[in-house]
């Protein structure tokens, strides 16, 4: 990578991050297709480097949540021993079993279009009786195990779909922001060392472009602490519409690239 990507990649960062981190996305979901068609990253080599940039830009949105007092709390623990276990074998899958990218962009576009229409849905048609009712326990930790899983194979961490997923069932975002980044950020160490593991042994790309993961991580970590200084002063209601737009859009391009 040229250091035209990395300067590219530091702004991508910053820019996703300070939008996303209010609503406990560390942005990494929404970088991925920069690095993807606009960088020209490698797979699975994209992923790795995904996870790189969650370890490196989300200790700036962490620091202003624990100074606000935010940070600890049983749905935090819940959800890092969850995810933990799933980024293991979501990477073992990534590697071995879907290293294309024609098969990880049908992948990228099967798990956005979702996750973007219901967050659409939930924010202009909230529930009203489900609200007043916390999911319970067990589920949360099923739900963290199985997007584990998920963000293992796509390089995000798992909080950008655990934290519209609780929000969605109502839990407040003060509360689910974050929890969700400090899974994704444990997540995303664990994820990233199983990749350097597997790289050891793995045909092709397999280890993280560090120059530019690192740099994109920079841009995130600035980007995250604007964010979550920022959060309560940013409408929720166009926040949670613009991620699901953008999340809709992506997922339409990349169906279209994947079925060419």
């Amino acid at each position: 990578m040229t250091w035209q990507a990395d300067v590219l990649g530091f702004a991508a960062g910053l820019l996703i991050a300070v939008f996303t981190t209010p609503v406990g996305v560390s942005g990494a979901v929404f970088l991925l297709p920069v690095q993807l068609t606009v960088l020209g990253m490698p797979s699975p080599a994209i992923t790795p480097t995904n996870l790189l940039y969650n370890v490196v830009a989300t200790p700036g949105a962490l620091a202003r949540y624990r100074t606000n007092g935010q940070l600890y709390g049983p749905l935090t623990r819940l959800l890092i021993c969850g995810t933990l276990p799933g980024v293991v074998v979501g990477a073992v899958i990534r590697v071995f079993a879907v290293p294309g990218d024609q098969v990880f962009r049908l992948l990228v576009a099967v798990l956005l279009l979702p996750l973007g229409l219901w967050l659409c849905a939930r924010t202009l048609r909230p529930p009203r009786r489900l609200a007043l009712r916390a999911p319970s326990p067990l589920l949360v930790f099923l739900l963290a195990l199985a997007v584990g899983v998920v963000g293992g194979i796509y390089g995000i961490g798992g909080g950008s779909i655990l934290g519209p997923f609780l929000a969605g069932l109502g839990m407040s975002l003060a509360q689910v922001a974050p929890a969700a980044l400090a899974s994704t950020f444990l997540t995303s160490i664990v994820g990233a060392a199983a990749y350097a593991v597997l790289s050891l042994s793995a045909p092709g790309d397999v280890a993280p472009d560090w120059s530019l993961g690192l740099m994109c991580g920079l841009g995130g970590l600035i980007g995250g602490y604007l964010g979550a200084r920022l959060q309560p002063r940013l409408p929720e209601t166009a926040l949670r519409l613009l991620l699901g737009t953008l999340a809709i859009a992506l997922a339409l391009v990349y169906l279209g690239q994947s079925l060419t």
